[in-house]
């Protein structure tokens, strides 16, 4: 088959190519330029994924510092409550005139308190005293003035309440005897 090409033919098929080619610069640019909003973000979305690791991680640190923080928290708290129940016990057993406790004090203010004074001596070393350190009864200084000491109570029955074992001597006030 032999086709004839006119000058009105041509112009028309260079007309459609060039359109062509103008639609496939215009789908060309739509894709570089929705291939860079891809490519930005990917990188966008991969930074944050960093950064969310990198929190994760950080959190990850904390949780486990609290979570051991925790745990020591709650075995001090459940030796101080069997400590109290054991106190509870020797208080709810009856008799109590004559009975002692000892306070172990870190400069003046009670820090543990134990049924007997060999419990306070056995237990001092964990509180940075050194075994066989020879302890001194307290007296008329201020018990702020030592770094730890011992101090005895003893139950008093007329208050209900236990008292300090020794109790400084009064003295006069404005030379009135």
């Amino acid at each position: 088959m032999i086709r004839i090409v006119t000058a009105g033919r041509m112009a028309r098929l260079e007309q459609e190519a060039e359109q062509a080619r103008d639609r496939a610069r215009d789908v060309q640019a739509h894709a570089d330029a929705a291939w860079g909003n891809h490519v930005r973000e990917l990188y966008a979305v991969t930074d944050r994924a960093e950064r969310a690791e990198a929190t994760t991680s950080e959190v990850g640190v904390l949780l486990a510092g609290a979570v051991a923080e925790l745990s020591a928290a709650q075995q001090e708290l459940l030796l101080k409550d069997i400590e109290i129940r054991r106190l509870r016990e020797v208080l709810e057993s009856g008799v109590l005139v004559g009975r002692t406790l000892t306070v172990l004090m870190h400069y003046g203010e009670p820090h543990t308190v134990y049924a007997t004074r060999e419990d306070a001596l056995a237990d001092t070393a964990t509180h940075g005293v050194p075994t066989g350190t020879r302890w001194v009864p307290a007296d008329e200084r201020p018990a702020s003035a030592s770094k730890w000491c011992i101090a005895a109570f003893i139950y008093d029955a007329d208050c209900k309440g236990f008292r300090r074992a020794f109790m400084p001597v009064p003295e006069p006030v404005g030379g009135a005897a």
